[in-house]
């Protein structure tokens, strides 16, 4: 047999064998992520309008709702602006 007859009937027994065994894929299995809890949620600053965490902001009750702030400088406008308001 010539070298391109081997050539040949080489790629067509792989053809054969892809066709009658690589259909068959494993079926993927999902990855389960360990469900993490939420360690602290993001509060907006009614000032700046940031995000900030909650555990490592300012914060002060008014009206009996927590309002979070992400410097001592918007807590103290925040507060200003309520004191005009008030008046």
């Amino acid at each position: 047999m010539h070298p391109i007859r081997l050539l040949i009937l080489a790629v067509l027994f792989y053809i054969l064998y892809r066709l009658l065994f690589g259909g068959r894929k494993k079926k993927a299995v999902p990855n389960k992520k360990p469900e993490i809890p939420v360690q602290d949620t993001l509060a907006e600053d009614p000032i700046c309008h940031t995000y900030v965490p909650e555990s490592q902001s300012l914060s002060v009750v008014q009206g009996g709702k927590t309002h979070y702030f992400c410097s001592q400088e918007c807590l103290d406008t925040f507060i200003e602006h309520q004191k005009r308001s008030d008046s």
